[in-house]
């Protein structure tokens, strides 16, 4: 059976604050917890209006003290805005803390502008290629003495994941043996051709005999379509706003929004979110199961825009009923 988990980007929505959304990603935590999600992943942003996920590590241990169960994890941590050193130190903290629940899922974009970037990392950073750092962390995790310093003392077993949306993340992924997780919910383009090169070229590693892919999509689920659509709007605008130059936070829903679009508009967003089912029960169900036939994949993360928190969770619970047979008071799943 395929797994189920979540992505969040800490959205703050119109007329809300950071702490609303804070206190509604633990709500969302909790929500997928009991409705059987393997994983619950927090973005990491900067610059970036209508997103609150900066401080990715922090919300992380806020979202795994507040469940017992889920896996929380990174998706991801972009290692060219940290040293590596400081990445395993917090990542084997939050192990140390919550045992068995922690997941790196590591990509190399700077998740935000040149001008932020250069804010993040100085005015003369050092070029640092992402493979080694990913060797560097795994050497720090793994504490193997390989490194000239020392991360945090004993072995910390958290699962490092390679996080892309192209060939390059799927080639390194294979190399190294690691979990592969495309970024298909925005940029869903070349998702055949890079499951495909990582599955033919992986290697089999100590940690991982076989490879393992998650996909992302969006999925917007409701009791009925038009609800569905409705729910779905506040994603569409805000990623239409984006690519019009005026990222914000996240917008109200609406009716009838992409009817409102122009076609080259309404085109543009279609492409960028092809990843994407909105619809009852029986429609996601039935997109959800084609998609995978499709892609092979073995588990599905949801990025899932929602403004309203009650709407949302509910989103996530049909979503589990529809793919996992489970009822939304079934017993919980711990993931992989």
């Amino acid at each position: 059976m395929t797994a189920l988990s979540i992505l969040d980007l800490i959205m703050i929505g119109e007329e809300k604050s950071l702490v609303h959304s804070l206190n509604e990603a633990l709500q969302f935590a909790r929500c997928a917890e009991a409705a059987g999600y393997s994983r619950y992943w927090v973005a990491e942003h900067h610059n970036m209006p209508g997103i609150g996920s900066a401080a990715t590590t922090i919300i992380m241990s806020h979202l795994a003290a507040g469940t017992s169960t889920i896996r929380i994890g990174s998706g991801g941590i972009m290692l060219p805005n940290h040293a590596p050193l400081i990445v395993a130190e917090q990542f084997a903290t939050l192990d140390s803390l919550y045992p068995g629940r922690i997941d790196l899922g590591v990509g190399r974009a700077p998740g935000s502008d040149r001008q932020t970037v250069l804010a993040i990392r100085g005015r003369n950073p050092d070029h640092r290629e992402f493979s080694d750092d990913v060797a560097a962390v795994m050497d720090y995790l793994e504490d193997n003495q390989s490194q000239p310093a020392r991360g945090l003392p004993g072995t910390h077993d958290t699962p490092v994941w390679i996080l892309g949306s192209g060939q390059y993340g799927a080639r390194l992924a294979a190399e190294l043996g690691l979990p592969f997780a495309f970024a298909s919910h925005f940029a869903p383009r070349y998702l055949k051709q890079a499951i495909s090169a990582y599955r033919e070229h992986f290697r089999p590693s100590a940690r991982h005999a076989a490879p393992y892919v998650m996909a992302g999509v969006c999925v917007f689920a409701a009791e009925t379509q038009e609800e569905a659509e409705y729910a779905a709007s506040s994603h569409q605008q805000w990623v239409a706003n984006l690519h019009a130059g005026r990222p914000g936070l996240l917008p109200k829903p609406v009716e009838g929004y992409m009817k409102q679009l122009h076609d080259s508009q309404r085109i543009g967003l279609d492409q960028e979110l092809a990843c994407s089912v909105t619809g009852t029960r029986d429609v996601v169900r039935q997109w959800l199961r084609d998609f995978v036939e499709v892609t092979s994949a073995d588990e599905l993360m949801i990025d899932s825009r929602i403004y309203d928190p009650k709407v949302r969770c509910r989103s996530f619970e049909i979503t589990a009923e529809a793919l996992l047979n489970v009822s939304s008071s079934s017993s919980k799943r711990t993931g992989t």
